[in-house]
């Protein structure tokens, strides 16, 4: 039996080659949307990634028969484990062919590590913030990912579950045909909330005049997630390296936020029209012609997905929510959107979920973040 070769990745060669193995993997299927490159790179990347600030991090690829056949992350989230108080690694950015010799190869070089940095468990898949991909697709293998999830092979779970990992908590996201009109009952709820609360919704017209709301949306975000499963707050910096990187790609038709009467953000809601298709096409690269179809995608397109919400605690319960989404619906038929996707929300947030309720929303996929206790022993 060829013998599994784990290399850690030292150079800029190796990065190139962890970034793009997935695309080799994933070359016929028809369902695993590619993130672009460049994006991968500025997160994978200490010298561009602000969450290094608090945060290490180690790569590996695989090698059989002297070809790449699988990539790992390992990352130590310093603040994560002081605000959980845990001694936790994490694991991302995993990806092998279907050997078990070569997953579990995989896990054991951060295992190793987890265990050389005194840490009690691992667990993943995760990202350096929560707004990385993160969680191990176990249902609706049949369904093409949003921008901003994991695809992956039937087969990965089993082979984490054969290693003794277990599951620690799920995620779903809910799939929902857009309705004629907006939901009455949305209507109305939105209505009352804004009167009772002394609320408006934000109106622009172009991306620029959202840009001086976006730290405050950040702090509602950081508030909000506080208590969510491995949430960390976005520091200054990355507050600033996700609205430089995303606040461009904006459409405000298509973006809520809800402010009170000192102008600050209290609740948003935050879509893009999908560019799953589009990303497809590009195959990770803008240039020279991966530009083209995103370009198309973000102006006319079926499909929306829902990928950020949050509301401050003081507001939560009170109907909100019904405020952003009531506009936001509206802005969809106005714009022939015909579906909607949910970003993954935690199966026991019960808020978040039923939201979804008036519009006869369905489950339409499941991630999983897996865990193994006590590595160190």
């Amino acid at each position: 039996m060829e013998q599994v070769i784990i290399k850690e990745v030292k150079s800029k060669s190796d990065l190139n080659k962890f970034i793009t193995f997935q695309d080799k993997l994933y070359k016929d299927n028809d369902y695993r949307v590619p993130q672009l490159h460049a994006f991968e790179k500025s997160t994978l990347i200490s010298s561009k990634n602000p969450a290094f600030d608090f945060c290490e991090a180690k790569y590996w690829l695989a090698y059989k028969e002297g070809k790449i056949v699988g990539r790992i992350a390992g990352i130590l989230n310093h603040k994560s484990n002081e605000i959980w108080k845990e001694k936790y690694m994490r694991f991302g950015w995993i990806d092998f062919i279907d050997d078990y010799n070569v997953s579990s190869a995989l896990i054991k070089a951060v295992e190793d590590w987890a265990a050389e940095k005194k840490m009690t468990a691992l667990h993943g898949p995760l990202g350096f913030t929560d707004l990385d991909l993160e969680g191990m697709l176990v249902y609706g293998f049949d369904e093409i990912a949003t921008q901003t999830t994991i695809y992956n092979y039937e087969y990965y779970p089993q082979h984490l579950e054969k290693m003794g990992y277990l599951k620690d908590v799920d995620w779903v996201q809910l799939k929902f045909d857009l309705p004629s009109k907006v939901p009455e009952k949305v209507t109305r709820i939105a209505e009352i909330a804004k009167k009772k609360y002394n609320l408006r919704l934000l109106k622009v017209k172009k991306a620029k005049e959202i840009l001086p709301y976006a730290k405050s949306m950040f702090n509602t975000l950081n508030e909000s997630y506080k208590d969510l499963y491995g949430f960390v707050p976005l520091s200054e910096k990355q507050i600033a390296y996700y609205t430089k990187q995303y606040f461009s790609m904006v459409n405000p038709k298509f973006v809520g936020f809800v402010v009170d009467e000192k102008d600050e953000v209290v609740a948003f809601g935050l879509s893009f029209l999908s560019l799953s298709k589009a990303l497809m096409k590009a195959k990770g690269k803008l240039f020279p012609f991966g530009f083209i179809p995103i370009l198309r995608a973000m102006k006319k397109n079926d499909t929306i997905d829902l990928l950020l919400h949050a509301v401050k605690s003081e507001y939560q319960n009170k109907g909100i929510p019904a405020i952003f989404y009531a506009d936001m619906t509206q802005a969809c038929i106005d714009s022939g959107v015909k579906k909607a996707i949910t970003s993954h929300i935690l199966e026991n947030n019960k808020p978040s979920l039923q939201m979804f309720n008036e519009y006869n929303a369905h489950q339409h996929t499941i991630r999983r973040i897996y865990i193994k206790k006590n590595i160190s022993k």
